[in-house]
Formats: C-alpha cells, sequence, structure tokens
C-alpha cells in the first residue's frame, strides 16, 4: 500500500427499531424415568418450535409428549396463540421437582436453554397442576409445585419480559385455595408480580384441563388482534375458545371472593360461554397489580435494552449520552401515542435523562452509561360505578 491518508466509509452502528414481540410462548413438560428415550439421561429435553398445532401431530417424537402438555398446547392455538416453544424434560419422577436450586440442579440445561430463547415472553407448566397438595393440623396448604414455580417466577423476574402464567393446584376450591394462596405470594413477594394464576380448571365435555395453556393462547391473541401494541390491553374480559365450561362453576359471590384474593377467576357467562373475569398479578404491590401494567413496563425495559445495544463500547462522552437520551425518548413517545403510557399529552407523565447528573465521574470510571428513565403505565378498569338517580333533571 502506498503512502498516504486512506479514507474509508463505513455504515453507521444498526439501531433496532422494530418493536419486541411479548406473544412467543413456552410450555414445559415431563418425562419420567419409565419413558425415557434409549441413551436419555437425567435433565436432557426434547425441543419442539411450534407455529401451529400440526407442528406436533406430524412431529416423529410426538409420543414423548404427555396427554395434559399436549392437550394444553392444542388449547394455545385454539385461543389464538402463534408460536410455542415446547420443551419436554427428562427427570426421575416427580420428586425431581421438590427442593431449591431446580435451574442449577436437575433442571439447570432446560433454564439455560430458556435464557437462550430470549424472545420467549409467556411461560406455563400445565402439569404441575396434579402435584399433590398437603394440609397440615395447622390449617396450612403446602403443595408440591411450589418450589419450581418459585424458581420460574424468580427466572422471569431475571428476564425481565417474561411471565409465568400458573394454574391452581388441582383439588383446591374455596377457604383452602384461598389460604394456600395467601401463603404463597407471601413466599417470594419481590417475584410475584411476574406471574398470575387461573381457577378453575376448564372443561372439553368430560375432559377436565389445566387453564394455563388456553389463557397463554387468550394472551397471545389479545396481543395479536391489536398489534403492534396490544399488550397494553389486559387479557380479560373475553372468551376462552375450545371449552365447554369450567370444572366449577361460582356464583357472582364466589366469583368475587376469589378474585379479591388475587386469583383470576374463570366463569360461564350466558350466552358467551367461558369467560376471564380477572386481569391481576400475584403481586401484593399496588404499582404492579395488573397484568398490563407489569408486562407493559418489562416490555419498554427489554425495548430500550434491544434500542441501545449498538452503544456497548462506544466513548461514554457527552455526545453518546445526548444521542442516547433523544433515542429513549422518541421510543417512549411512540409508546405514549400507542397508549402504553399514561398521561394526556406527550411527556407529562415520563421522563428521560442521560447527562453528567446521572453519569458522575465515579460511574464513567467503572465503565457504566446511566439513563434515568421515569413513567407511568396504563393500568386497568376493573370497576366501573354508575351513578344512578331517579328524579327530574337538577334535583
Amino acid at each position: 500500500m502506498r503512502p498516504g491518508i486512506l479514507i474509508q466509509h463505513n455504515s453507521p452502528p444498526r439501531r433496532s427499531r422494530e418493536l419486541v414481540r411479548c406473544d412467543i410462548a413456552a410450555m414445559i413438560g415431563f418425562l419420567y424415568r419409565a419413558r425415557w428415550p434409549e441413551g436419555a439421561t437425567a435433565g436432557d429435553f426434547l425441543h419442539v418450535p411450534m407455529r401451529r398445532w400440526e407442528d406436533l401431530v406430524g412431529n416423529a417424537h410426538r409420543d414423548l409428549v404427555d396427554p395434559i402438555t399436549r392437550r394444553a398446547a392444542r388449547c394455545f392455538f385454539e385461543n389464538g396463540g402463534d408460536e410455542l416453544h415446547l420443551l419436554i424434560v427428562c427427570i426421575e419422577d416427580e420428586t425431581a421437582l421438590v427442593g431449591g436450586g431446580l435451574a442449577e440442579g436437575a433442571l439447570a440445561a432446560l433454564f439455560e436453554r430458556l435464557r437462550t430463547e430470549e424472545d420467549i415472553a409467556l411461560v406455563a407448566v400445565p402439569t404441575l397442576a396434579y402435584l399433590r397438595c398437603e394440609v397440615a393440623r395447622s390449617g396450612r396448604v403446602t403443595w408440591r409445585g411450589e418450589d419450581l414455580a418459585d424458581e420460574l417466577l424468580s427466572h422471569c423476574r431475571t428476564m425481565n419480559n417474561r411471565f409465568l402464567v400458573m394454574d391452581a393446584p388441582q383439588g383446591l376450591h374455596g377457604e383452602l385455595l384461598q389460604r394456600w394462596f395467601a401463603d404463597f405470594r407471601a413466599r417470594e413477594p419481590a417475584t410475584r408480580a411476574w406471574g398470575a394464576v387461573y381457577y378453575p380448571f376448564l372443561m372439553a365435555g368430560d375432559q377436565a384441563l389445566p387453564p394455563s395453556g388456553a389463557m397463554m393462547g387468550v394472551y397471545a391473541r389479545m396481543e395479536r388482534e391489536r398489534q403492534p401494541t396490544g399488550i397494553a390491553w389486559p387479557p380479560a374480559n373475553t372468551t376462552v375458545r375450545g371449552v365447554t365450561h369450567t370444572e366449577v362453576e361460582m356464583d357472582w359471590s364466589e366469583v368475587g371472593l376469589v378474585g379479591e384474593s388475587g386469583i383470576n377467576p374463570l366463569v360461564v357467562a350466558p350466552g358467551r360461554g367461558v369467560v376471564v373475569w380477572g386481569a391481576r398479578t400475584m403481586s401484593t404491590d399496588p404499582t404492579f397489580s395488573f397484568i398490563n401494567s407489569r408486562r407493559i413496563v418489562s416490555m419498554i425495559g427489554e425495548q430500550l435494552r434491544r434500542d441501545n445495544e449498538w452503544a456497548i463500547f462506544e466513548p461514554n462522552e457527552i455526545g453518546l449520552w445526548k444521542v442516547i437520551e433523544r433515542d429513549v425518548m422518541a421510543r417512549l413517545e411512540q409508546l405514549w401515542n400507542a397508549g402504553l403510557l399514561s398521561g394526556t399529552r406527550a411527556m407529562e407523565e415520563y421522563s428521560v435523562e442521560c447527562s453528567r447528573s446521572t453519569n458522575p465521574l465515579v460511574v464513567r470510571d467503572r465503565g457504566e452509561l446511566h439513563v434515568e428513565v421515569k413513567l407511568k403505565p396504563v393500568g386497568s378498569t376493573e370497576q366501573i360505578l354508575i351513578d344512578l338517580r331517579l328524579g327530574a333533571p337538577g334535583t
């Protein structure tokens, strides 16, 4: 090469402008030792990516999927689901699902796969509802699925844009159900906003079905029908498809008690079929009582992370701060216009700051860049009060 100045034209860093999807689901099932294929060991798993129910029907390994998980996958697609990751894990027996450290022990390979599939936004384990419940003499109700549910909720919190759709344990009703749920939601309060519980089981003719598979389909349907920001709508007051009735039919006073406890009831409504009549997370924090509020904040966090990955290893100086502040503000304005953020005008209830005050020298010396984002997501309308007065106008 001859001496001189070489001018090389490079394209600027590629920035993501697509919105994060929140309708991609994962469904976990288990294969006990007696049914392991030849050469399998504990912790091995089968991964079947599905875009329609027929993808499992035509799969050579379909017989390894237990009937409960298989039916739940079908319910997912019947209710409007579009993309499902089916994960079937080899375990010795159900005792492998009891105890702490599951994500680093018997189910380590499963959790590692879940971490690598970062587009998954919904998770369900339909067979978990069939694990045993016990009532102590003190009246305390314990469920053998609690340890895995705890680990999955903690995983969802770590992944941020991920939400656990849970079934109430089979056979728990009335006061026992409410007592169990009160104890369960208090076990690890910090993770409970990343999940919701549904009750009772659904029925398709004479067949009882855990509702989580159908409910993940409902979540996906609500988002896809209102693209690209359908996550603003709570997955409630909508019909569950592919079912005939519920295992337990409740009157409205019972529905009220279940809903007030924090469990989302499924009700039979004349002329509509089975209807989802709740939109609450398991959290006791009023900020994230509603599913759509939690999932909006999670989605925005993931969106901003992906939008700004290009900035890693860029010079940490005022020019970069201003670019990031402008880009984040533009994204929030887009989401506010789409109805995900509250406020009657732009920037009324959200703000962004990336400046010297958020990035003092001690922060920059650690190689960090801090962006302060304040926002308020839309909530849900759970009650409408109509004040009906009889009499002449003005009286």
